[in-house]
């Protein structure tokens, strides 16, 4: 849409319908925040009641619909669309139009809401990610496009940014921390002394060195890409689409959260990318890794010699094998349309859009996104219990029962310390495990 936006300036006018499948998307506040995030510069309409969809008889997120300049539907397309396939008919629009005087290319005027001054030092923050022995913490700055190496007190309380990694401008751009370009970076992972991002508007995989303090990009293009069954590629021949997360199962061998296709990928040294389980069909199924169904996988983590995934779209948290024979199987969730706020145990659960995981001890952590919760889950039960927040979106600190978030992301577990990328809140908070207690933590630039 940015794209048709930017070559028909003049004659196109784009209107976003939002029709929420979730209960949190219907809240115009929500919608508002992830237009500011997203930096939509067109008109948003909340559709809650779903009206605007019966009248134009779509039938799939995301579904476009072209209007000409007499009112007339002329075309309607579900699915993924790309800007080339619709240039070809635009064209034909404004000049038949144009030819007959009925082309009106007076600006569209509507009351914009102004983006919100920044008051806080991180925007949007998606991914937190702890550092066991150096108390550390790498945040995933994610709305000023770039990561923060932040060196934590002894209890967490406050942290100082050592490391600025990224010039804050969006961009694809490799160098030094101060050079280097990201755009909307989300998950992290580290080995030894690479830490390796998911960069996520920029399709690409971008790795750090930390001892040199250089970014370099090993996967992907830049562009996005198209179709869900492609061959094995050089990594950096090889178009990626919207990776969310990372884990490094050994030195040389990434796994990959490709959330726009509904796979997980694998990156093999500077050899060879391509698609490790997943058809590319948006569905719950399990079974044998290469027709098993994803539904945006946005988070991953290893813990208990398998790999847990954040399946978000379909509310579940599913696992991988990591035998000679990968399944895939899931422990909570039943589809697309089955979420909710329920704790319990198995097929009783409900969790709605959870984008964030970690593991310690035999336990799994969710951010719970949608839910504005902490859970946890326990893979041998399946018991799901709420730890942090009380369901309401919100920013109170306190008794974990009693505070509030708002669309965290991402979550890490360091000891007693589980660290919460408070995504709407542009804070990150800290979940004291021994005594119960939320806390913002304070950053120091």
């Amino acid at each position: 849409m940015r794209e048709l936006q930017e070559t028909f300036a003049d004659e196109l006018v784009i209107i976003s319908v939002h029709a929420a499948k979730f209960t949190t998307e219907k809240h115009t506040e929500n919608i508002r925040q992830a237009a500011k995030r997203h930096h939509m510069a067109n008109p948003v309409v909340n559709d809650a009641e779903f009206k605007m969809w019966s009248h134009y008889a779509v039938r799939a997120w995301p579904t476009v619909v072209l209007i000409d300049p007499a009112g007339h539907v002329i075309a309607t397309q579900a699915g993924e669309v790309h800007a080339d396939e619709l240039i070809p008919t635009i064209e034909e629009m404004i000049a038949r139009f144009a030819a007959d005087g009925k082309l009106d290319r007076t600006p569209l005027a509507y009351d914009r809401p102004e983006e919100d001054a920044p008051t806080e030092l991180l925007r949007y923050p998606s991914k937190v990610l702890a550092v066991p022995l150096e108390n550390k913490l790498f945040i995933a700055d994610t709305g000023n496009h770039r990561i923060l190496e932040v060196l934590l007190d002894a209890n967490a309380a406050t942290g100082q940014i050592i490391n600025t990694i990224g010039s804050g401008t969006a961009g694809l751009q490799d160098g030094s921390y101060q050079a280097a370009c990201f755009d909307s970076p989300h998950g992290l992972a580290l080995w030894e002394d690479t830490l390796y991002v998911a960069d996520t508007e920029n399709h690409a995989i971008r790795k750090i060195d930390l001892q040199t303090q250089r970014v370099t990009t090993i996967a992907g293009t830049g562009n996005k890409a198209r179709g869900l069954s492609v061959p094995a590629a050089a990594p950096l021949a090889m178009n990626l689409r919207s990776p969310w997360a990372i884990s490094v199962v050994q030195e040389g061998l990434l796994l990959i959260a490709m959330a726009g296709s509904h796979q997980i990928w694998a990156l093999i040294g500077d050899d060879q990318i391509g698609v490790f389980a997943g058809s590319g069909a948006e569905a719950l199924v399990d079974g044998p890794r290469a027709e098993a169904g994803f539904n945006q996988p946005s988070d991953l983590v290893l813990h208990m010699n398998h790999l847990f995934v954040a399946d978000a779209e379909a509310s579940a948290i599913r696992l991988l094998t990591l035998d000679e024979d990968p399944q895939v199987g899931t422990l909570i969730g039943q589809g697309l349309f089955e979420w909710g706020d329920v704790d319990g145990i198995g097929d009783a659960v409900r969790l709605q859009h959870p984008t964030g995981l970690c593991g310690q001890a035999g336990l799994l952590y969710i951010a719970d996104s949608f839910n504005h919760k902490i859970k946890t889950l326990d893979p041998r039960t399946g018991e799901v219990l709420t730890l942090v927040g009380d369901g309401d979106a919100g920013n109170i600190d306190g008794k974990f029962s009693n505070a509030r978030l708002y669309e965290p992301e991402g979550v890490d577990i360091l000891e007693d310390l589980l660290f919460i990328a408070d995504t709407n809140n542009h804070s990150v908070r800290v979940a004291n495990l021994e005594t119960g207690i939320l806390h913002t933590l304070d950053i120091q630039a």
